[in-house]
């Protein structure tokens, strides 16, 4: 089967765009896992200082 080429200025477009939000997938996990480690560290400490 024939392949379809797009022209070359759309796939030119779509290439920095889906670079892009696969950046953004990243840094929003990197925000959950930091928030979840986050609150982890308060609890262990508040734990502790419940114990004093």
């Amino acid at each position: 089967m024939a392949e379809m080429r797009l022209p070359r200025t759309v796939r030119e477009a779509d290439g920095p765009l889906i670079v892009f939000v696969q950046e953004l997938s990243m840094a929003d996990g990197v925000f959950v896992v930091t928030t979840i480690a986050v609150f982890a560290l308060v609890a262990f400490i508040a734990k502790g200082v419940a114990k004093l």
